[in-house]
């Protein structure tokens, strides 16, 4: 029995993201769209939870376009499939600049039959493949576990846990965009999904919730002190203002401009 992939989509115009959704019937090629985000900061926050096998990404977005996205993703999640959108007035540019593992460019407006032929070109690679991209979460049923054991930020009895390091690492990294649970693990020499479990056994709190929490408890300070809304979101490493005043709502229960009156 094939096994059903995951589709992620980012751009930052909606009409573009439902157009992509509606195109094609996704569940004709084993696929689902699992989510989408409208910018590249969104998808580096939320891609450990979302978990695609594929995504398409628009070229020109602010605060992070598709080619730092790509850039990133790529080096972080190897067999991602990623598949860039642009104008043709763009489209040279694309080519040239990215030199990265991309899957295929494809031309704004986007036609069916060609979304149809790309879709059915990425199924077939990951079957060839046969593997999943590596991301953290309970469907992982094993990693390098020695490797992880011995890395000199594993720990032992009497020294600090890898949980508290990665606390005290978040704390003084927050302002980074792309500060996520892939990019930490790297830093600290484990693998994601070991990471995500030793962090919650070390602190009895999840790796996102922690970094949401550390930024939004910022976020409270500098609105207390009346700072813009635009500016808080940028010193707390969350640039993108629409997707920073969805976490500060989520977060805190109102919106950034309603909390302090």
């Amino acid at each position: 029995m094939k096994r059903s992939y995951r589709v992620m989509i980012i751009d930052d115009e909606e009409s573009a993201r439902r157009l992509m959704r509606a195109a094609i019937k996704w569940e004709t090629f084993g696929m689902e769209v699992v989510g989408e985000a409208t910018s590249g900061i969104e998808a580096i926050n939320i891609i450990d939870e979302l978990r695609p096998d594929i995504v398409f990404v628009d070229i020109s977005m602010p605060f992070m376009d598709g080619i730092e996205f790509t850039q990133i993703a790529s080096e972080r999640y190897p067999g991602l499939i990623i598949i860039i959108m642009t104008a043709i007035d763009e489209f040279e540019y694309a080519r040239k600049c990215v030199s990265m593992p991309v899957f295929e460019y494809m031309l704004k407006p986007m036609v069916r039959a060609e979304i149809m032929k790309v879709v059915e070109r990425a199924r077939a690679k990951l079957d060839a493949g046969g593997t999943a991209v590596k991301y953290s979460g309970p469907d992982d049923a094993t990693d390098a576990e020695a490797r992880d054991e011995d890395s000199p930020y594993a720990g032992s009895d009497g020294e600090t846990s890898p949980g508290e390091l990665v606390k005290k690492y978040i704390e003084d990294n927050y302002t980074d965009p792309k500060l996520n649970l892939a990019y930490v693990a790297q830093h600290f020499g484990f693998s994601a999904s070991y990471l995500s479990r030793k962090f919650k056994q070390d602190t009895g709190k999840n790796f996102v919730e922690y970094l949401t929490e550390v930024r939004m408890e910022t976020a409270k300070k500098l609105a207390g002190k009346g700072s813009k809304m635009f500016q808080t979101a940028s010193e707390v490493g969350i640039p993108d203002p629409n997707y920073f005043s969805r976490c500060f709502k989520k977060y805190t229960g109102v919106s950034y401009s309603d909390y302090n009156r």
